[in-house]
């Protein structure tokens, strides 16, 4: 647990005062963007820092001045670290050693791990011999053989190949389900997240913005600057007001206050909606068309990305299929309102998107 813990450096905060429980048995990502603080609180975590105030504990016992070999604790970095000297049996073994264990248990330990990584047929191998995300393979089990009460994965799977990082993304959690440690996942993507499930705390500057059940964050972020973390593309934003049965957006845009904006006191808010829920085409007599200025496609083979330009605004939309459009000219878009977010003018949550409520 870190208890109101910070962490200033030459007089520059890189954490701000920070509370977080991490339950046992448990898997918990750290989601933000580069610099946002997730590197600097796993080491923090580790020991490898020390808080510049606050308490770090571990079942209830003050662990903020232990040295890091003395935690309960195993550390995966992106950047994988093997002993090139040694067999992948060796690396694997390798913590157990220095814990004294003896020769059986350690065998038991290694093959057991091993056996859980698919790395079997590969135990009597250097690591220069495997392939990238097999050596990644090998460093997680060589964390994980430890038995640790803690594991931090610092962006783990960022130096492998798609089909590699689509694998070990939907092994790990069967992996580490039933170990019972606490598991502690950075990443920037918020695929990644979801996909990992668990608990999501996100982070923006050095501050936690939100923290609990990922799909809840996702679906229901408590602010606006938590929304674009758990957004990618990013979140689209638009003015907004609220009179009466009517909403005006800031462009002019007029529509009925529908579903839930019909909740809405009067007023002035700010609209956001996710790039995959504007359309090319009207599906429903309720949508909003907009006009914008297509900057950029981007064309994945299944999807495509349009990078636009709505007034002072810079949208991107995400529709299936791959269309031809004619960059620079003026496209319009639809967007159902039961995929508004309504955030007040200083970006607190309002109201979820209709279609988020009671998940």
């Amino acid at each position: 647990m870190l208890e109101n813990i910070t962490l200033t450096e030459n007089d520059q905060p890189h954490i701000y005062e920070t509370n977080l429980r991490l339950e046992k048995a448990t898997m918990n990502v750290l989601l933000g963007a580069t610099l946002s603080g997730k590197t600097t609180l796993m080491r923090l975590m580790a020991g490898l820092d020390k808080p510049s105030s606050g308490s770090i504990l571990w079942n209830d016992e003050d662990v903020t001045g232990v040295r890091v070999q003395d935690r309960d604790i195993a550390f995966v970095y992106q950047q994988f670290i093997n002993y090139p000297s040694l067999t992948v049996y060796e690396n694997i073994a390798s913590p157990l050693r220095l814990m004294n264990k003896n020769s059986a248990d350690i065998d038991k330990a290694v093959r057991q791990c091993a056996d859980l990584m698919k790395l079997s047929s590969f135990l009597t191998r250097k690591p220069l011999e495997l392939s990238g995300g097999q050596q990644q393979r090998c460093a997680l089990a060589r964390a994980l053989v430890k038995g640790s009460g803690l594991v931090l994965l610092d962006e783990p799977l960022a130096n492998l190949d798609y089909k590699l990082r689509e694998e070990l993304r939907a092994e790990i959690p069967k992996i580490f389900a039933d170990s019972g440690a606490i598991f502690v996942y950075a990443t920037t993507e918020p695929e990644e997240a979801l996909l990992l499930g668990g608990n999501t705390a996100t982070l923006h500057e050095g501050r936690i913005t939100q923290f609990g059940k990922t799909s809840t964050i996702y679906r229901q972020p408590k602010d606006a600057t938590t929304a674009r973390i758990f957004s990618n593309p990013p979140m689209n934003f638009l003015k907004l007001s609220k009179s009466g049965n009517k909403i005006t957006f800031s462009d002019g845009t007029n529509a009925k206050a529908s579903e839930a904006l019909s909740k809405l006191g009067d007023g002035d808010y700010i609209a956001g909606f996710r790039p995959n829920h504007l359309e090319l085409a009207q599906h429903s007599d309720m949508a909003i068309k907009f006009n914008a200025k297509l900057d950029v496609t981007e064309i994945t083979g299944s999807e495509t990305y349009m990078h636009m330009r709505h007034g002072g605004e810079r949208w991107v939309g995400l529709v299936h299929g791959v269309h031809d459009l004619t960059l620079g000219e003026e496209v319009s878009v639809f967007l159902d309102p039961s995929h508004i977010y309504t955030f007040s003018q200083d970006g607190n949550m309002v109201l979820p998107a209709f279609y988020a409520k009671g998940i």
